[in-house]
């Protein structure tokens, strides 16, 4: 089975215990198979989903190998999620989300704002992937601006800044949704990475994707 780069459709479908037939909302798709978040998903777990991505040169290689699911190509922070969501018959209760955009022009925060101001009170994602990029620069404040927001909307950040070989490269935070959950089975995957996480703080250590015990 193929899994992404960092291991993030891993994460979800631990969280999730291997759900079926699952939703997903992917911001950032780049190419339909190599690094991507929800190619596992949808090819072995029958997942569908919305497939946002700027860069049209994608479009073909979505249409054969990512037949499932729905395919937007346009800038993220200029699309209508909630008119998306109800035309393609998404549930309110989705599985998952990612945001996988630049922080350096302020569209990964301006994306998220947009899914709070619009989408936020009615739809809510079991597990969430979100992309800072810290290590690149902290541009616009993304991390904390981003953990404030989400806390407030009642996520759990149980694993802020995940790295992959190098301990230096701290690029996302992932998330869940108590109400979606199991919060039983979220601490004890959680074991000794485990964060007593309060937003505005930053917690100084680094967590490898590999490290995490699913």
């Amino acid at each position: 089975m193929y899994f992404s780069q960092a291991y993030q459709d891993k994460f979800v479908l631990s969280v999730l215990k291997e759900k079926r037939n699952g939703h997903f909302l992917e911001i950032g798709s780049n190419h339909p198979i190599h690094t991507n978040n929800t190619y596992t998903l949808e090819k072995n777990f029958n997942w569908r989903g919305i497939m946002v991505e700027y860069d049209g040169s994608f479009l073909a290689l979505y249409k054969e190998h990512r037949p499932n699911s729905v395919h937007i190509i346009n800038d993220a922070t200029k699309i209508d999620y909630r008119s998306a969501f109800e035309a393609n018959n998404m549930p309110f209760d989705m599985d998952y989300l990612q945001i996988d955009l630049e922080a350096n022009d302020r569209s990964t925060l301006t994306t998220l704002e947009i899914l709070n101001s619009t989408m936020f009170d009615t739809y809510k994602f079991a597990t969430i992937t979100f992309e800072h990029d810290v290590y690149g620069g902290n541009h616009y404040d993304t991390r904390l601006a981003s953990r404030e927001l989400l806390h407030k909307r009642g996520y759990v950040c149980v694993f802020p800044d995940i790295c992959d070989h190098d301990t230096r490269i701290v690029f996302e935070d992932w998330y869940v949704h108590p109400d979606l959950v199991d919060m039983d089975y979220i601490r004890k995957i959680m074991g000794d990475n485990a964060v007593n996480y309060v937003p505005n703080s930053i917690t100084g250590k680094s967590i490898r994707c590999q490290d995490i015990i699913y």
